[in-house]
C-alpha cells in the first residue's frame, strides 16, 4: 500500500529546483509519484514503503545539493544560516564589484573606454589584473549557477543554467573576458530577482498566518485572573476574553459583552460589523469598541483563517492551463535553442567557409538569448499575485486553472435567496387603512407576533424594534393553523394572518382589495391586521434585495458577462419582480434543487465559461454543473470553503464584478509577458544571426525582461478594491418605508 509524505525542501525556489528533484527521484524504486509547491519549498512524495522510506528520499535529495526535512519537522530544523540566507546576494554583489574593477584597470590601462569595451586586440587588449578580476568575477558570479548546470549536463536535461555556463567559457575561450564576466553577472542578478519574487509571495502568505495572534487571553475554569496561553493549548468550550484593538485569536461564540468587529482580514468587508452575545467571531479578525468575552468552538488548527490559508497555500498545486504550457514548452525550447546555436557555429563555417570565430561567437550570443527565464518565470509570478491578492480581499480561488476560468466566463448563474436578496424577509411597505396610524399598525401586529418564531413574524418584530415602536404581548393568544393568529391587544380582539384570512372573515373590501392586489403583483407577501368588524391595514413582505445588486448586474455586463440568469424556487411574480429590479435578462422560478442542475447544464451548451453563484452547500450541485462555483458569504462554513471553486467570504456580490475583472487582468498580464519573452528573443535571435548583438547586450535585454514581467506579476499584489460599491451591512440594509 502507497503512503504520501511531504517534505521541506529549503532551497525550492524555482522550476530549475523542481526539475532537478524530478530526474533525482522519479523512476527511483518505490516513488509512485512526485508534486511540488515553490510558494512554499513543498515536495510531496506518494511512494511504496516496502521498496522505499523517507530517510532514503532525504539521501536522494541531498544528492541534488538541496536539503530535504520532513514537512511535520520543518519547525524544529535548523535555523537557515547567514550564509544560506544571503549567500546569493552575496556572490552577486561581489560579481558585480569584481567586474566593475576589472573594467576601471582594462580601462585606465588602455586609455579608452571604447577599446576597453569593444576587446579590439583581444589578448594585448587585456592587462593580466583586469584579466584576472574579470575571472573573479565570472567565479563569484557562477557561484550557484556551476553545480545545477553539471547536474543538468548529468541529467542530459539541458536547462538555463548550463545554457549560461558553456556561453561564459565559450567567451572565455575566445577572449572575451569582459562579456563573459558581464553575463555571468547579469544573469546571476536574474536569478536573485527570480528568488526575490518566490520570496516575495511568500511573504504575502505569510501576513495572512499573522492575522492570528499567538495567544490567548483565557478565562481559567477555576476562577480567577484571566491569563495569557497559546493558542494550541486554548481547550474547546473555554472562555476566552479580547479587549478593544485586539485581534482575536479563535473562533468562538459571543458570551458577554457588545462590540464591533472589523472582519476585513478574512471577508474584504468595508463595515465593520456589530457582533452580541449568540454571534460569532472567527481569529484574524479585529475587536474594536468594547470587551467581548466568547466561548471557543474550534481548535486553532481549525479555526476559518486556518482553514484559507491552507487553501491558499494548497491552490499551488492547481496549477493554471497557461503555466503547465509553459513548462512544456520550455522543456523543448531549450535544446531546441542548444541545437540552433550548434548549427550556427558549425554550418556558416563548414558550408561557406566562414570565420569560425565569428560564427562561434554569435551562437554564443544566442544562446544567451536563448535562456528561458523570463519566460519560465512570466507566468507563476503573475498567478500567485493573483490568488494572494484575492485572498486578501476576502476572495478564496482554489488555484491557477479557477483563476483563469473566472477571467473566461461568459455567462453567470445566480441564486437568488441570499445572493441577489438578503436572504431574510423584511416589511417593505406599511399600508393602514381605516384611519389606522403605520405606528398603531406595527405595535398591535408585533403584540399579536411577539411569541412567534414563523420568518414573517420575525420580519415584523424587527421592522417594529427599528421604528422603535414597543408593544406588549397579546392576551388570550390563539393560533389559526395555515392562516395567522388572534388575541386581545387593549382590551380589543385583533387578528393577524394571510389575504386568505382577510378574505375568509369577509372583511375584504374594495380598497384592502386592491392594496393586496399591488402587493401580491410586486411579487411581496400580504400580511394583513384587522378586528371582527374591519382591516385596520396591510403590511408587504419580502426578502430585500441587496440595495448594490442592480449596480453589481450592471458591473457585470461591462465585464463582458453577456447572459446573467437568476435561479429561485419562489413563484413566477416574485422572480419577475427581482429580475425587473435587478436589470437581469432571464429568469427562472419554481426550481428544485435538480431543476437548477438543468437550467445550469442548459446555460452550458449555450454559452463558453459558465459561473454558478449561490449561497452555499443548498447549491452545491448546480455549482458542480457549471464550469466554475462561486459560494457567498462561506465565512465560517467549512463545507462551502472546501466545495466551491471559488469562495467570497462575506456576502458582498460587489465581489464577483471585481473577480472577473481581477481574473481578466491577470490573463492580460500573463499574455503580456509571454508575449514580451518572446518576442524580445525572436528579435534577439534575428540580431545574433547577422551579428549586431553581443554577449553583453543579449544578457541586459534578457535580464530586463526578467524584472518586467515580475513586476508586471506582482501588480497584480495592489489590486484595488471593487468599483461597485460593497453591500451594506444588515442594519444599513433597510430601505427607508412609509
Amino acid at each position: 500500500m502507497s503512503m504520501t509524505r511531504s517534505f521541506k525542501v529549503l532551497e525550492l525556489d524555482c522550476a530549475e529546483e523542481v526539475n532537478a528533484l524530478r530526474s533525482a527521484l522519479a523512476g527511483r524504486e518505490g516513488v509512485r509519484r512526485l508534486d511540488f509547491d515553490i510558494l512554499n519549498a513543498r515536495m510531496t512524495v506518494t511512494f511504496d514503503p516496502e521498496d522505499t522510506d523517507t530517510d532514503r528520499i532525504v539521501e536522494l535529495v541531498a544528492a541534488t545539493g538541496m536539503t530535504a526535512v520532513p514537512w511535520e519537522q520543518r519547525a524544529t530544523a535548523a535555523p537557515r544560516s547567514w550564509w544560506q540566507r544571503h549567500g546569493r546576494l552575496a556572490m552577486t554583489v561581489a560579481s558585480g564589484a569584481l567586474l566593475v574593477a576589472g573594467f576601471l584597470v582594462h580601462w585606465i590601462s588602455q586609455g579608452s573606454i571604447l577599446h576597453a569595451l569593444t576587446g579590439e586586440g583581444v589578448e594585448e587588449a587585456v592587462p593580466l589584473t583586469a584579466r584576472l578580476l574579470y575571472v573573479a568575477a565570472i567565479i563569484t558570479g557562477a557561484w550557484y549557477i556551476v553545480p545545477r548546470a553539471v547536474m543538468a549536463a548529468r541529467r542530459l536535461r539541458p536547462d538555463m543554467n548550463l545554457l549560461m555556463t558553456v556561453a561564459v567559457l565559450g567567451a572565455a575561450g575566445i577572449g572575451e573576458w569582459l562579456e563573459g564576466a558581464m553575463v555571468v553577472f547579469l544573469f546571476s542578478v536574474a536569478l536573485l530577482l527570480e528568488h526575490w519574487s518566490v520570496d516575495r509571495a511568500r511573504r504575502a502568505i505569510a501576513a495572512l498566518l499573522e492575522l492570528s495572534p499567538p495567544t490567548a487571553l483565557l478565562v481559567p475554569p477555576e476562577g480567577g485572573e484571566p491569563r495569557e496561553t497559546p493558542v494550541e493549548a486554548v481547550p474547546m468550550g473555554s472562555q476566552v476574553i479580547v479587549r478593544p484593538g485586539d485581534r482575536i485569536p479563535l473562533d468562538g461564540q459571543v458570551l458577554v459583552g457588545r462590540s464591533t468587529v472589523d472582519q476585513a482580514p478574512i471577508t474584504g468587508e468595508s463595515v465593520p460589523v456589530p457582533k452580541e452575545p449568540g454571534d460569532q467571531v472567527y481569529a484574524g479578525t479585529i475587536n474594536q469598541e468594547g470587551t467581548l468575552e466568547f466561548e471557543v468552538n474550534r481548535p486553532a488548527d481549525r479555526t476559518t483563517l486556518a482553514n484559507i490559508i491552507r487553501l491558499v497555500q494548497e491552490s499551488r498545486s492547481r496549477r493554471a492551463r497557461s503555466e503547465q504550457w509553459i513548462e512544456k514548452f520550455a522543456l523543448y525550447y531549450t535544446p531546441a535553442m542548444m541545437g540552433l546555436a550548434v548549427a550556427v557555429a558549425v554550418v556558416p563555417p563548414l558550408a561557406a567557409g566562414a570565420a569560425w570565430a565569428t560564427w562561434f561567437y554569435r551562437a554564443l550570443v544566442l544562446l544567451v538569448i536563448g535562456c528561458p527565464c523570463a519566460l519560465v518565470i512570466s507566468t507563476p509570478v503573475t498567478i500567485v499575485s493573483g490568488l494572494t491578492s484575492a485572498a486578501r480581499k476576502g476572495v478564496l480561488i482554489k488555484g491557477g486553472m479557477h483563476l483563469e476560468k473566472a477571467g473566461g466566463l461568459q455567462a453567470l448563474a445566480l441564486d437568488k435567496t441570499g445572493t441577489l436578496t438578503y436572504g431574510r424577509p423584511r416589511v417593505q411597505r406599511v399600508v393602514p387603512l381605516d384611519e389606522h396610524s403605520p405606528e398603531q399598525l406595527l405595535r398591535t401586529a408585533a403584540a399579536l407576533e411577539a411569541d412567534s418564531t414563523h420568518p414573517l413574524a420575525e420580519a415584523i418584530m424587527h421592522e417594529a424594534s427599528r421604528r422603535g415602536i414597543a408593544a406588549a404581548r397579546a392576551e388570550r393568544f390563539r393560533s389559526v393553523p395555515g392562516m395567522g393568529a388572534e388575541g386581545i391587544v387593549g382590551g380589543d380582539l385583533y387578528w393577524v394572518g394571510s389575504h386568505r384570512m382577510m378574505h375568509e372573515k369577509g372583511l375584504e373590501n374594495e380598497v384592502a382589495h386592491r392594496a393586496a392586489l399591488a402587493i401580491e403583483d410586486a411579487g411581496h407577501t400580504v400580511v394583513a391586521l384587522g378586528t371582527e368588524d374591519h382591516v385596520c391595514g396591510l403590511l408587504s413582505v419580502a426578502d430585500a434585495v441587496r440595495e448594490n445588486a442592480a449596480d453589481v448586474v450592471s458591473a457585470l455586463k461591462s465585464e463582458g458577462i453577456d447572459t446573467i440568469l437568476m435561479l429561485t424556487g419562489d413563484n413566477e411574480t416574485t422572480a419577475r419582480s427581482i429580475a425587473e429590479e435587478t436589470g437581469i435578462d432571464e429568469w427562472r422560478a419554481n426550481l428544485m434543487p435538480e431543476d437548477k442542475v438543468a437550467a445550469v447544464k442548459e446555460l452550458t451548451r449555450r454559452a463558453e465559461g459558465v459561473a454558478m453563484a449561490g449561497d452555499g452547500v443548498n447549491d452545491a450541485p448546480a455549482m458542480a454543473a457549471a464550469d466554475l462555483g462561486i459560494a457567498m458569504g462561506a465565512i465560517g462554513s467549512d463545507v462551502a470553503i472546501e466545495t466551491a471553486d471559488i469562495t467570497l467570504m462575506s456576502d458582498e456580490i460587489a465581489r464577483i464584478p471585481w473577480l472577473v475583472g481581477h481574473s481578466r487582468r491577470a490573463l492580460r498580464i500573463i499574455k503580456q509577458n509571454v508575449a514580451l519573452a518572446l518576442g524580445v528573443k525572436a528579435v534577439f535571435v534575428t540580431l545574433a544571426v547577422f551579428g549586431a548583438a553581443t554577449l553583453w547586450m543579449a544578457i541586459a535585454a534578457d535580464t530586463g525582461v526578467s524584472l518586467l514581467v515580475i513586476f508586471n506579476g506582482l501588480r497584480l499584489l495592489g489590486r484595488g478594491e471593487p468599483e461597485t460599491a460593497p453591500a451594506p451591512t444588515a442594519a444599513e440594509a433597510e430601505p427607508a418605508r412609509a
